[in-house]
């Protein structure tokens, strides 16, 4: 079958399918992209001739957001189906790091097709090149490759046969996923080809689950039955296992308390009894109180990155010990764990078995029970709105609140940067498995209304808010068009607090003062703190096509949120937030974050800072 090269691996994804529990999907659901000399004589025309109904196209407007909406959409359909991404060569390839950098830390896949320079150099350089003295072979898709679970550079038409294959390998490998690189130099691209027809077949990928060793799951059951105060961990694993119900199968049985990671959020649903909400750094008291004094952490499906472990200053116990269920044996063994290197359901289910009959003390049960819904009273009073308060603008708090009491089980939050993360993570109630979709792994500005997109192309029909502040809107508001061109009614939330408040916060905490964190006119001084900038995000939001309400008080918001929710087209909420009291704001971190101080300085501030910094890391363990 005579075929370009483009033309024919539009033709091999097309036939690309993965199965798990019986459930059959496409793989690559669909190419996003942006066109220029690097790919549009290449896969533009390949994707042209093969026509939506082979494989469905959507154009963007940044790449690295293309990138984000991808993920999104790859996660929003558990891992098993997933976007390309096809841009020029030059600064169109090199807008991916990002999008790739933060889909391999979040272990989604996402298979990326950038353009390259010529393989057979008829002239060098050419426009958008990097010359590179030392070496004839590298150019800039080489910045992809630390990004990448897989890289290759197709330099002949042949080379695309075991490339391809080994590319879709790892797209569906639960262990090793993430970004895969496909680097097409543009004359290969066009150059034509005889392909055995074989290799156009229609392939179905099984995603595994790996059971758990029989010597590996009976320490771990000796573990649960020796413990005191056990405590599980749960993360994104747990989710992308579609092991929600045998964890709480597994919580019910013994009774153990659950904790999540910003990943593993909504893996348990608000109310749970064995639900004691978020852990670490923006974590609730009762979870960091049990994570103090617990002898064994069982981490299912998580990285146990710092945020999660307070910077190793959390899991306090002389005598802690870990159990880490995680398909992959490299966070298995985190923090010294004791392995248990399987699937989180079939994990958490062989476990359940293993330790049938035992359950925690009840003392301990019903102790942070309590716990729990002290917490629950905290979040509301961060939530209520005083009737003298309803003509006053909300703090950020009282706009979560507020979205709180209108949506249900339908709707899917989208965020990822800012204070919003943290006082979703201490404070949001899930109601379903995938409302919550806070990305938190690279906690990566401007990637909210992309994968929102995504989200919404994998969830049509549901309601699907991004929610913003004005940094990250600033940041890369432009997929607002492809939502509008799309016909995708996105529920944008932009909450302008005119600046970085979160590293306005954080520079407070650390000495910093709040330096070149506020969006404001230079004072007498030099510093950023004059009057707020002029600038009108809402404005700029219906300049790209979204319907926008502006909401000047709570009263207002109320009703403007009620009207998004019920729109039919993209749509943006505007609000401008007010500072919370120590009364009405969230409530404060419950466990520390390592951010190095000056460990000299002039500055009262800084000096102070750094006083509290070494008390805290005074408490930083090595677990061995």
């Amino acid at each position: 079958m005579k075929l370009t090269v483009a033309q024919a691996l539009v033709r091999f994804l097309a036939a690309q399918y993965t199965e798990r529990d019986g459930r059959r999907h496409r793989l690559i659901a669909a190419t996003w992209g942006i066109f220029g000399h690097g790919n549009v004589a290449g896969l533009g025309q390949a994707l042209l001739e093969a026509g939506q109904d082979t494989m469905p196209f959507l154009q963007g407007r940044n790449e690295q957001a293309m990138v984000h909406a991808a993920v999104g959409y790859a996660r929003q359909c558990g891992r098993l189906s997933a976007h390309a991404v096809t841009t020029s060569i030059g600064p169109g390839a090199t807008n991916l790091v990002t999008g790739a950098a933060l889909a391999t830390i979040n272990r989604i896949p996402v298979l990326l097709l950038p353009g390259d320079t010529f393989a057979t150099r008829p002239a060098d350089p050419v426009l958008q090149q990097l010359e590179v003295p030392y070496a004839g072979d590298v150019s800039v898709n080489d910045t992809l490759r630390p990004v990448s679970r897989y890289f290759d550079r197709v330099t002949r038409p042949e080379a695309l046969i075991p490339a391809a294959l080994q590319a879709v390998r790892v797209l569906t490998d639960p262990v090793q996923t993430g970004a895969v690189t496909l680097a097409l130099p543009q004359d290969v691209q066009a150059q034509a080809h005889d392909w055995p027809e074989e290799f156009f077949a229609e392939r179905t990928w099984g995603v595994r689950r790996p059971r758990p060793d029989r010597s590996e799951l009976a320490r771990a059951a000796e573990a649960v039955r020796t413990a005191e105060r056990p405590l599980i961990v749960a993360g994104g694993g747990v989710r992308h296992s579609g092991a929600q119900a045998a964890l709480a199968a597994f919580a019910e049985v013994t009774g153990i308390p659950v904790a999540v990671t910003q990943a593993g959020k909504g893996v348990l649903p608000h109310g749970h009894p064995a639900d004691v909400g978020a852990i670490g750094h923006t974590g609730t008291a009762v979870a960091d109180g049990l994570a103090r004094e617990a002898d064994l952490v069982i981490a299912a499906g998580t990285r146990l990155t710092d945020f999660t472990t307070a910077s190793a200053t959390l899991f306090r116990h002389p005598a802690v010990r870990f159990t880490g269920l995680n398909l992959d044996p490299y966070d298995a063994h985190k923090l010294a764990a004791r392995p248990l290197v399987a699937d989180a359901r079939e994990g958490l289910d062989a476990l359940r078995e293993a330790v049938r009959g035992h359950r925690v003390d009840p003392a301990y049960e019903a102790a942070y029970r309590r716990g729990a819904a002290d917490w629950q009273e905290r979040v509301e009073r961060a939530w209520a709105v005083p009737a003298a308060e309803e003509e006053l603008p909300p703090t950020q708090a009282q706009v979560l609140g507020l979205l709180d009491a209108l949506v249900d089980g339908t709707d899917i939050l989208v965020n990822a940067a800012g204070s919003l993360p943290g006082d979703l993570h201490r404070l949001w109630r899930a109601r379903s498995a995938d409302q919550y979709h806070v990305e938190y792994g690279y906690s990566c500005m401007g990637y909210e209304i992309p994968a929102a997109i995504g989200v919404a192309l994998a969830a049509p029909g549901r309601p699907v808010w991004a929610l913003v502040g004005d940094g990250t809107y600033l940041m890369n508001p432009t997929e607002i068009v492809t939502a509008v061109q799309e016909g995708v009614p996105l529920r944008l939330v932009v909450l302008d607090n005119h600046g970085y408040a979160s590293i306005g916060g954080l520079s407070a905490s650390v000495g910093g003062e709040g330096f070149a964190t506020g969006y404001r006119f230079r004072a007498a001084d030099g510093a950023y703190t004059g009057d707020p900038l002029p600038v009108d995000l809402a404005a700029n939001a219906a300049s790209l096509g979204m319907a926008v309400i502006r909401a000047r008080t709570v009263r207002d918001l109320r009703e403007a949120l009620a009207q998004a929710r019920s729109a039919g087209r993209p749509t943006c909420v505007y609000v401008q937030t007010r500072t919370p009291d120590t009364v009405s704001g969230p409530p404060p971190a419950q466990a520390w974050w390592d951010v190095p101080v000056a460990e000299t300085a002039t500055r009262k501030a800084a000096a102070e800072a750094r006083d509290e910094y070494d008390r805290q890391a005074a408490q930083r363990r090595r677990h061995l």
